[in-house]
């Protein structure tokens, strides 16, 4: 999702000298196949933007794999951009590796500041090694090496399978589906004669649809970006900041899970219920980042959520 945001708005920008590999063409894990595809293309500039993510179900199930694979995939790139002498590299990491009960917004500075959010702990672990590695290759070998730190993400090319995907994804793949049982529902209930079809679902069929489940109460207040103002971010601040330090990429606002599942039922247009099963957990409280630090270089998100949930819904479901 990232690297096709970023190849999008280089494209857009005039960029034509690219160099892409998808994953089936070039495995990042495997450390001589890094080394040779530095070797072969000299790249400049790096934007790594791969990794394995997920879902907090994934997050927690495949504890191992995360931690082995994104540690592998970091290591390898850039490790190569040094030995290769690359003149800058950008690594993107993630909000998960500050802290569960870090104070609200989180500030660049809350990092190890306390104990991660325990179900996605391997994948912030793999990520605080990543923007570590990177100071550590700027103080000790010089290298232009700097990482930004993105909220939550949603956009073009994302994950929808309800297995491992993230909130925004699932949510709109579920209502989605509902919605169109609702449709179904609606058809049925007029052919029996009891009522006309109604736009939205009537009262009979909101009543007799199963409702929408989604974990959790509702209550953990998260932030999320479009990966269209992720990649505008990355260009930014590859041109514009060379410093050890990573920087906190985000919108500066939150809503409640509560509040963003409500927004994207209307989005969809699904009118039926919504069951919070609290038996499964919220995770992290809050999740708010502090941007001033990208402000101050003279950077800030420009897409509003719900201008971007309608459009991503229409990309991906009705077009």
């Amino acid at each position: 999702m990232v690297g096709s945001a970023i190849v999008r708005l280089l494209e857009k920008r005039g960029y034509k000298n690219l160099i892409l590999r998808r994953s089936s063409e070039l495995d990042l894990r495997d450390q001589q196949a890094v080394k040779s595809f530095f070797h072969q293309e000299t790249p400049e500039y790096v934007f790594l933007a791969a990794a394995k993510v997920g879902g907090i179900v994934a997050n927690n199930t495949y504890k191992a794999q995360f931690i082995y694979e994104n540690l592998m995939i970091q290591s390898n790139v850039i490790h190569a951009a040094y030995e290769l002498g690359v003149k800058k590299l950008l690594f993107l990491g993630s909000s998960c590796i500050y802290p569960k009960f870090a104070e609200q917004p989180i500030k660049e500075e809350s990092l190890l500041t306390g104990a991660l959010e325990p179900t996605n702990e391997s994948y912030a672990l793999a990520k605080i090694a990543g923007l570590r590695m990177c100071d550590f290759y700027r103080e000790q070998y010089g290298c232009d090496f700097i990482s930004l730190m993105p909220t939550n993400l949603y956009g073009p090319g994302d994950n929808y399978d309800l297995q491992n995907s993230h909130v925004i994804p699932a949510l709109l793949r579920k209502f989605h589906e509902a919605k169109n049982r609702q449709s179904e529902l609606n058809q049925n209930v007029s052919a029996e004669g009891y009522s006309e079809p109604v736009e939205g679902g009537n009262e009979l069929v909101k009543e007799h649809s199963e409702p929408v489940e989604l974990w959790g109460s509702g209550s953990p207040m998260r932030e999320f970006l479009h990966v269209d103002d992720l990649a505008d971010a990355c260009l930014y601040f590859m041109q514009n900041y060379s410093q050890a330090g990573h920087v906190n990429i985000g919108t500066g606002t939150d809503v409640t899970i509560k509040e963003l599942a409500e927004m994207i039922a209307e989005i969809v247009g699904y009118s039926g219920k919504i069951f919070w099963n609290s038996s499964y957990p919220d995770g992290t409280p809050r999740k708010l980042l502090d941007v001033s630090k990208a402000s101050t270089f003279g950077w800030k998100a420009t897409i509003p959520l719900k201008e971007g949930l309608r459009q991503v819904y229409i990309e991906k479901f009705l077009e």
